[in-house]
């Protein structure tokens, strides 16, 4: 499967630039989409790559930068940029949160570290191109403990930045969304309800918020561990199948 097999089929006439040149994202200027409509009220249509949707996915960056309702996220970086995948991407992948050594370093979800070099073998395997598919968090900013190791989102943490989540979903409109473990899954029930329970239903297919939900395990040294990487390439081997069938 090539990345042209991940895109809409509008991919192969030219298409704008992902961002509008000159967007500002090195820096905390302000983009330069002031009077786009608010995300919250923008909802997109496949065939559409315009401005307009360019211009709400930095008002999403612009909203999540300056996002001050979770305190122990204070000064982390929050994990959403161009860098995350095509607006036109068919498949979003949800991790749960930016790793302390990867996407809090990188502000690229699932990279720069043994998380995110796992996540990339399983796409390769499995002939999923990454750079054809738009990987976030549900929650965008890395949670620590007070010794500095990583921690799980709190579910107030899940629930604060659920609004940025259904944003994301709404601005890109991707056929499959596919949860990276529980946390993930739990928190798309936030913005639609489903009855999926990741152990019983991982890998399985269901209807959800207008689009195909796809469980699938975290790919985290742990649950690699526990289930063996054979299982998981077999996890991410049955998603490439469905998502071409």
């Amino acid at each position: 499967m090539s990345a042209a097999d991940l895109r809409p089929s509008h991919a192969s006439t030219p298409a704008p630039p992902l961002l509008p040149s000159g967007s500002g994202l090195g820096s905390d200027a302000p983009t330069p989409c002031a009077h786009a409509a608010p995300v919250r009220a923008v909802r997109f249509e496949l065939e559409q790559d315009t401005e307009e949707r360019q211009c709400a996915f930095l008002e999403i960056i612009d909203t999540a930068r300056a996002c001050r309702r979770c305190p122990r996220m204070e000064g982390r970086t929050r994990a959403i940029g161009p860098a995350n995948g095509p607006l036109d991407a068919r498949i979003l992948f949800i991790a749960e949160a930016p790793g302390r050594l990867g996407a809090d370093v990188t502000g690229v979800p699932l990279s720069g570290d043994q998380t995110g070099r796992t996540f990339d073998r399983l796409l390769a395997g499995a002939g999923i191109e990454r750079r054809g598919v738009f990987v976030t968090n549900a929650v965008l900013c890395n949670p620590r403990r007070p010794d500095g190791r990583n921690d799980r989102p709190r579910s107030s943490e899940v629930a604060n930045c659920s609004g940025h989540l259904r944003a994301i979903i709404d601005v890109l409109q991707p056929l499959w969304v596919v949860s990276l473990g529980r946390a993930a899954l739990d928190a798309l029930a936030q913005i639609e309800r489903h009855d999926r329970v990741l152990a019983r239903d991982v890998g399985a297919a269901t209807a959800w918020y207008g689009r195909r939900l796809v469980p699938l395990y975290h790919p985290g040294p742990r649950a690699v561990a526990r289930r063996g990487f054979g299982q998981h390439a077999a996890d991410y081997a049955a998603l490439a199948a469905l998502i071409t069938a």
